[in-house]
């Protein structure tokens, strides 16, 4: 066993490097380019939508109201003529990074965290640099890309779109997994 306090180098150094090189994935690399496609129509969807002011928040359009209601021929109707939508609602004005980029970096320090305290359960303190790149690249990769297969399962969010957030998340994991591995106590 290893004291995670030992670890807190590597962890600052994980979440900043991840942070960056998340960085350069999403906002310089055509790769998620295409991830949210623009609708048809755009200006006529957003006029048609703007009257009812819809507060930000998640939807399904349609919606049941219970389990009988989904039975019924009215909803299997709505249904078939569509829209079928799953939708987040943003608040409206200017864009703020500030607030998700903060969020986006305490959440790659809390997975990393979680991911050196599983190794630092399983390893001791002069663990081969192999098995420590093992513990933590498997923990990391599992923080970072595990949650996005719910959305393709259940909400009907492109595959193409999860597996290219689960390679993303395999970069992480690996990037967090050597630093780990080269800065694991001797």
């Amino acid at each position: 066993m290893t004291e995670l306090a030992s670890l807190w180098l590597p962890i600052i150094l994980s979440a900043v490097a991840v942070f960056f090189v998340s960085s350069i994935i999403h906002m310089v690399m055509p790769w998620h380019k295409n991830d949210f496609p623009k609708i048809p129509n755009e200006d006529k969807v957003m006029d048609a939508l703007r009257q009812f002011n819809i507060p930000p928040g998640d939807y399904m359009v349609p919606r049941a109201s219970s389990s009988a209601d989904m039975k019924s021929p009215e909803f299997k109707k709505k249904f078939e003529d569509g829209p079928v939508l799953i939708v987040t609602v943003r608040p409206n004005g200017k864009w703020d990074m500030v607030t998700p980029l903060l969020q986006w970096f305490l959440f790659t320090v809390v997975v990393t965290i979680f991911a050196a305290y599983i190794a630092s359960r399983a390893l001791q303190a002069d663990a081969h640099y192999l098995q420590v790149f093992r513990f933590v690249g498997a923990s990391a990769f599992m923080g970072y890309s595990f949650a996005y297969f719910p959305n393709s399962i259940w909400y009907g969010r492109a595959w193409s779109s999860t597996i290219k957030m689960a390679v993303d998340g395999l970069i992480y994991a690996l990037i967090t997994a050597g630093i780990f591995g080269w800065l694991w106590p001797r």
